[in-house]
């Protein structure tokens, strides 16, 4: 077995626990977080002991979503972009990393022979509610918060949740960045069912359990049953797309909007920057911030 420093990785019940593991950073997903989850998926991938993969977080989150815990570098005014480059620049970069993100790992995901569970409990933001929802079943734990708050400074949704909840329920969430509670993801059709927090890796397991019970060639092709048709009515074109757009939207900044966030960031650090962004949106309309703080 492979040696992981972000990821636990823990056989058991016909499957394996695979914890994004990073809790004093909520997992937020780094780059050695990502590489080190696909090394897993891979290794279990090759053993035929493990019939689905069980994926979840460790501490008081499944994920914070993209680490963008880094220091920034100074920004140039009315583009939005560091200074001493181009937009050329910028435009190639992102464009590059989120189509290795989308059309690499994600659709690695996608493509997966095994069944993937999400076991997502607390925070599944951004581009971990994408890794959430990309699994082949979702299983929410009752204190579940699901959003992309990252469009409120400039980046993209991913077409996962119009797959999932809908056009007009996508927008409604994707445009504002607004959070989403377990009960209303399961309403609109972002996860299979709720669950309380204390049963859900039980619950998860128990569904691969029920997997095993099945030859594993014909899990394997009723998976690609499900999500190649979907790729053939048009996911992987509009993913392709989306790799595309996804560039475009970070590099979205316009000065009214987004130098009080930096200028934030510069005063008090991340804390600042995410008080200044999400401020205007409180309270949000479900989660632990949907009431105002007294």
């Amino acid at each position: 077995m492979a040696s992981y420093e972000n990821i636990l990785y823990e056989k058991q019940r016909h499957g394996v626990l695979v914890t994004l593991n990073r809790p004093d950073a909520l997992n937020a997903l780094n780059q050695g977080l990502v590489r080190e989850l696909d090394s897993a998926l891979s290794e279990a991938e090759q053993d035929p002991e493990i019939r689905a993969v069980v994926l979840t977080g460790a501490g008081a989150a499944f994920s914070a979503g993209e680490d963008i815990s880094g220091e920034e570098p100074e920004t140039a005014w009315p583009y939005g972009i560091p200074e001493g480059t181009s937009l050329v620049y910028e435009y190639e970069k992102w464009r590059e990393s989120d189509r290795q993100s989308v059309l690499g790992s994600q659709l690695y995901r996608w493509h997966y022979p095994k069944p993937i569970i999400g076991a997502v409990s607390g925070w599944c933001l951004g581009a971990a509610s994408w890794l959430a929802l990309t699994c082949h079943l979702t299983i929410a734990a009752d204190d579940a918060v699901f959003g992309q708050p990252q469009v409120r400074h400039g980046a993209s949704t991913d077409f996962i949740w119009v797959v999932l909840a809908g056009f007009k329920n996508a927008l409604r969430y994707s445009l504002t960045g607004d959070h989403i509670d377990a009960h209303e993801a399961l309403r609109i059709g972002l996860v299979n069912q709720v669950v309380p927090k204390e049963k859900l890796l039980d619950e998860c397991f128990a569904i691969v359990e029920r997997i095993a019970h099945v030859p594993p060639e014909t899990v394997k092709i009723n998976l690609h049953v499900a999500t190649m048709g979907l790729e053939m009515m048009g996911l992987l074109k509009a993913w392709t797309l989306n790799a595309e757009l996804a560039a475009m939207a970070r590099l979205s900044k316009r000065e009214e909007f987004n130098r009080r966030l930096e200028e934030a960031r510069k005063k008090g650090g991340l804390s600042a920057f995410l008080e200044a962004r999400d401020g205007p949106f409180q309270p949000e309309p479900f989660g632990p911030r949907s009431r105002k703080a007294k």
